[in-house]
């Protein structure tokens, strides 16, 4: 029987349905490899969170508290805080976040702008964060009927590694509304779980005895036989002092800084301190070495990240020793192959999203750097940053595990038995998985199920999808709440007052002709009526994207008549809100036809580049109608005090387009910025849009042809009649 490729699955549930996905698996299965490649695999906009900085810096994303605002302290899912709670706790709920938090407009625009969230280690993430989360997308996007918003959620992590924290005095309150911390017990999931699917193919073991002992050891089923093929690894202190270029695992903090300044005080050679360059923001919590980085000749080191270069010369985990220091010049032997190299610094960069105010596009913009040589010290580090890590042979010290799953973590970054060192014997009471997690896991694992699941979801999502593109609610409820909120003085011309009216009308008059659409689209869907229903969604999509973008036209004019009378800030940033509304309502509808067919026909993966190209024309040509001598922006720079600045620092598109220039692919581009290659893609359109580059240096001659056909299969009224420049 031919084994099911469950990365196909999850890509396949991410694209045809709106269900929310936990894709998990053991270490080593290929989970970091999807949520890399998912700008590939998806034609979802959606943005990546992770619960700490560095795990968000590793995963190409930002911090669940950055982007969602969400301070750090216990959440409360409930409207009022609970009487008598304990003295220095910190304590939010929905009021609190709304209140004393409020999110500003470009967070709110990057949240409406999304389709799906991707939250990395989901096993640090607890089940009241979660809720916070939850709540702060039912609000941006004005929808409490539907877990975060409407929108779909991508959970990836390894429940079996580490747990979330909770201290002893939030455990009691936690469990007046959680059964248990982890992130399944929100209640945002209370009634829409997610579906859950298990990579099972390992890559980084081979050896089968091996596998075994650590499919016992994650759940908490390790035999007698298995703790002594384990102990048959234990080394003496003195064997372990004749061991070289290897690394030690430990539990806590301060011994793996003891082992490592030990270590680094025994070598009689000069020591040597490297500074960090900083610009811009880039938070210490995110640094992912020291910003200060002490070196001997004689230290052991490992690399903390891939080698981005062609070179490919080192990875994440790779061991070496510092050989030779010569000013800014650091030399190191690689351990395994004793190759000689010169260390070179690497640039991380904090990246924040946002939404492009020409084009409404969802941009990854670089907000940050921090520039270092890509080592720290490492006879030791802990089994909590040796998540993610690899390693051919380690000292392994778990004799003091505090945390399920360390003992699992730390022999499961090891490839085989044979590179595993004991510093101390295993004892089976350290070996330990928290039984809810077993429990949860034995129920939501039925890989069988998963072909009937993703039909009826599909069915499910399809009706969602056109539910919503043919639905001015959201537009509505947002120009309703600004004209109940505007100060008096807010519309002091007239001429301004009409033209949101004139929206309202607009929309409210079509009601009655969208319900009974939405009904009958809905008979279709039920009658399995597939031909009828694609030339109904054909024809309706056609007519209320011109109204839509009837209302746009209207409103693009009257802003550009805004922004030039004073006090009308506010007033401002609440018609770009509708504006982006619009122009997303206009998407929808654009690319509901082609979606809907592709479902419906078996595709896995849409190209949507055809219709966003076509709405990006279109919206261009528009606004150059409406001023056709666009005013240069002004950026202001937020370097930090004390910290290095560049006057002259390029933007993000100068970056990707110098590179590009330089002979780099936007593949490999996107790989060495860290980017979606759909961010790297939208900086060359914007290049080519700009006349700085030509289309035909960004794609190929065929690749320009099939697109032109693309759009001229869409439609008519869907396709800007202006040639391509």
């Amino acid at each position: 029987m031919q084994t099911p490729d469950f990365k196909k699955f999850a890509s396949r549930f991410l694209n045809t349905t709106s269900s929310h996905v936990f894709l998990t698996g053991k270490a080593g299965t290929g989970k970091t490899t999807f949520l890399k490649s998912l700008a590939e695999h998806t034609h979802k906009n959606f943005i990546v969170v992770a619960p700490t900085g560095i795990a968000a810096l590793n995963a190409g994303g930002v911090t669940i508290h950055s982007q969602f605002l969400i301070p750090p302290a216990t959440y409360i899912p409930d409207r009022y805080l609970p009487e008598n709670l304990t003295a220095g706790g910190r304590y939010i709920n929905s009021q609190t976040l709304a209140r004393k938090h409020p999110l500003n407009s470009e967070r709110k625009k990057v949240l409406r702008a999304i389709d799906l969230l991707v939250i990395d280690e989901v096993s640090m993430l607890r089940a009241d964060l979660l809720d916070a989360i939850d709540y702060r997308m039912k609000a941006v996007r004005g929808n409490f009927s539907q877990s975060f918003g409407g929108i779909q959620v991508l959970f990836i992590g390894d429940l079996f590694q580490l747990p979330p924290v909770t201290r002893n005095d939030e455990q009691e309150l936690m469990s007046r509304y959680y059964a248990s911390p982890w992130f399944y017990e929100a209640l945002a999931l209370k009634n829409n779980q997610p579906v859950y699917i298990e990579l099972d193919k390992i890559y980084r073991q081979q050896d089968d005895s091996f596998i075994s002992i650590l499919n016992n050891l994650r759940n908490s089923t390790v035999t007698k036989a298995d703790v002594e093929t384990l102990n048959n690894c234990y080394h003496t202190p003195e064997q372990i002092e004749q061991l070289k270029e290897v690394i030690t695992l430990t539990t806590h903090n301060y011994k793996a800084d003891q082992l490592n300044r030990q270590a680094l005080d025994n070598l009689k050679t000069e020591a040597h301190y490297f500074d960090a360059f900083v610009e811009g923001e880039f938070p210490e919590s995110m640094y992912p070495v020291l910003p200060q980085l002490e070196l001997k000749e004689g230290a052991q080191i490992m690399f903390v990240r891939n080698d981005t270069s062609t070179e490919k010369k080192y990875f994440n985990g790779k061991l070496a020793t510092v050989t030779r220091i010569d000013e800014d010049e650091v030399w190191v032997l690689m351990a395994g192959t004793h190759e000689s190299y010169q260390l070179t610094r690497e640039r991380w960069e904090n990246k924040k999203y946002s939404i492009d105010k020409t084009n409404h596009i969802l941009n990854e913009d670089v907000v940050g750097s921090f520039e270092q040589f890509p080592v720290k010290l490492a006879w030791a580090i802990t089994v909590h940053k040796s998540q993610g890590l690899t390693f051919d042979k380690a000292i392994i010290d778990v004799a003091s595990a505090f945390a399920e799953g360390q003992v699992y973590v730390a022999l499961s970054r090891l490839r085989s038995l044979d590179g595993l060192v004991l510093r101390s014997k295993i004892n089976s009471e350290v070996v330990r998985t928290d039984s809810n997690i077993k429990s949860y896991t034995s129920q939501a694992h039925q890989p069988e199920k998963l072909t009937t699941v993703i039909e009826q979801q599909q069915r499910i999502y399809i009706a969602e999808l056109l539910a919503t593109a043919f639905s001015f609610d959201g537009v509505l409820k947002e120009i309703n709440y600004i004209e109940k909120n505007k100060e008096p003085e807010q519309l002091e011309d007239p001429t301004m007052k009409p033209v949101l009216v004139q929206v309202v009308e607009a929309l409210v008059n079509e009601a009655g002709n969208t319900e009974k659409f939405r009904n009958q689209l809905q008979r279709l869907i039920a009658q399995s009526a597939h031909e009828q229903l694609l030339a109904r969604i054909e024809k309706g999509s056609a007519y209320y994207s011109k109204l839509v973008f009837d209302q746009l036209r209207l409103l693009l004019k009257h802003m550009e008549v805004v922004k030039h009378r004073k006090r009308v800030k506010t007033y401002l940033a609440q018609l770009r809100e509708i504006d982006q509304l619009l122009s997303q309502k206009r998407m929808e509808l654009h690319q509901v036809h082609l979606i809907v067919s592709q479902i419906l026909s078996g595709t896995e993966l849409f190209d949507l580049r055809a219709v966003r190209l076509s709405l990006e024309a279109d919206r261009m040509q528009l606004l150059k109608e409406i001023n056709p001598m666009p005013v240069e922006k002004k950026t202001k720079s937020k370097g930090k005090a004390g910290k290095k600045k560049n006057a002259d620092e390029k933007s993000t598109y100068d970056v990707t387009l110098e590179m590009f220039k330089s002979g780099m692919k936007p593949e490999d581009i996107a790989k060495e910025r860290g980017f979606a290659l759909g961010t790297i893609e939208g900086h060359l359109a914007k290049a080519v849009e700009t006349a700085r580059l030509e289309i035909e240096a960004f794609m190929q001659q065929e690749e320009v042809a099939e697109i032109m056909s693309a759009m001229q299969e869409l439609p008519e009224s869907f396709v800007s009649k202006r040639p391509v420049q």
